[in-house]
């Protein structure tokens, strides 16, 4: 179904950019292939007219929010044609200097071992082709180092799929304080990679604001639905600022633990003192900022909070939900 709305979206395209007059609806619709054989003349009916209106109008959207100019122009009798002009649909030059075609060039080999190397190795060829500059070797290497980004979650390509399309996703998502997934409804903002784990920021239908979502922790499979994003996508997704909040980085207050001996090492390594206490057990002064609960809830017996209260609460309240399920 998705090749097939692709191969009439590209028809349609073709048809309104090579024409030099506005076409009708009933012109378009005889011209292409696929209104043909889904409302063909032998089929038309009031049923299948309301349909055709419909698709078209579909379709015509669609290919407005890809970036094509579609004019619509009324004739001297009344009717309506529609037709895209190159002139209105011509990109400028492209033009890059030897730093930017280096950007670009290590971007992509950033991907090279992923399944975007075949999206990022066409794009290249198509700069090269647009006025890429020839004494620039994108694949040239530009230092000792090789970029890499890790992807092993199953949930990054589909995402990454409708982020580009522009198309709400249904997820079941466990929080590190449930026992259960929760079915989530988002519609995808953006994909960042933070410290070896990759997250996805959105709009959350269910509870209607901006949320955050590390995609290990997303269960089964991600799922497409139809339909337009409900709440304006910010000009600016801050992933790493929120998540790093969440974690306790963005932290103007300190909190007292007590931690097994030998367990919590990512706890030891954000610790500002550590002191001995004897019995298998050390105490820690860690930053305290948003989140922080969440995350001493998942090394589960191994920390006791002292202070502050409210801390001590927090997780309290979430380890009790857990053993609740």
């Amino acid at each position: 179904m998705a090749i097939a709305k692709a191969e009439r979206l590209m028809n349609l395209a073709l048809c309104l950019l090579g024409t030099r007059r506005p076409l009708s609806k009933r012109e378009l619709r005889e011209s292409i292939e696929a209104y043909v054989e889904a409302f063909g003349p032998e089929q038309s009916t009031a049923g299948s007219d309301d349909a055709f209106n419909r698709m078209f109008e579909r379709d015509k959207d669609d290919l407005r929010e890809l970036g094509l100019v579609i004019e619509t122009v009324e004739s001297l009798d009344g009717e309506v044609g529609y037709l895209a002009r190159r002139d209105s649909n011509r990109l400028p030059p492209i033009t890059l200097d030897a730093e930017e075609a280096a950007a670009l060039g290590l971007a992509a080999k950033v991907w090279q071992q992923a399944r975007l190397a075949g999206a990022a190795s066409g794009a290249l060829q198509k700069l090269r082709a647009a006025g890429l500059p020839e004494e620039v070797d994108p694949y040239e290497a530009h230092g000792a180092l090789e970029p890499r980004i890790p992807v092993h979650e199953a949930a990054f390509e589909p995402l990454m799929l409708a982020l580009r399309d522009r198309r709400p996703v249904v997820f079941d998502y466990r929080k590190a304080s449930a026992a259960r997934p929760e079915t989530r409804h988002v519609e995808p903002w953006a994909l960042e990679c933070w410290r070896g784990h990759w997250y996805l920021a959105g709009f959350d239908r269910d509870r209607g604001a901006e949320r955050v979502f590390r995609l290990s922790r997303i269960t089964g499979r991600v799922r497409s639905r139809g339909g337009r994003f409900t709440a304006p996508v910010p000009d600016v997704v801050t992933v790493r600022e929120t998540v790093a909040s969440w974690a306790g980085e963005i932290a103007d207050r300190c909190a007292r633990i007590r931690l097994r001996s030998g367990a919590g090492y990512p706890l030891r390594a954000k610790a500002t003192a550590v002191r001995e206490l004897g019995d298998g057990w050390d105490e820690l002064e860690i930053p305290y900022g948003h989140g922080l609960d969440a995350w001493l809830v998942e090394f589960g017996p191994d920390v006791v909070v002292l202070e502050p209260a409210e801390l001590r609460a927090d997780v309290v309240d979430r380890l009790r939900a857990v053993a609740k399920g």
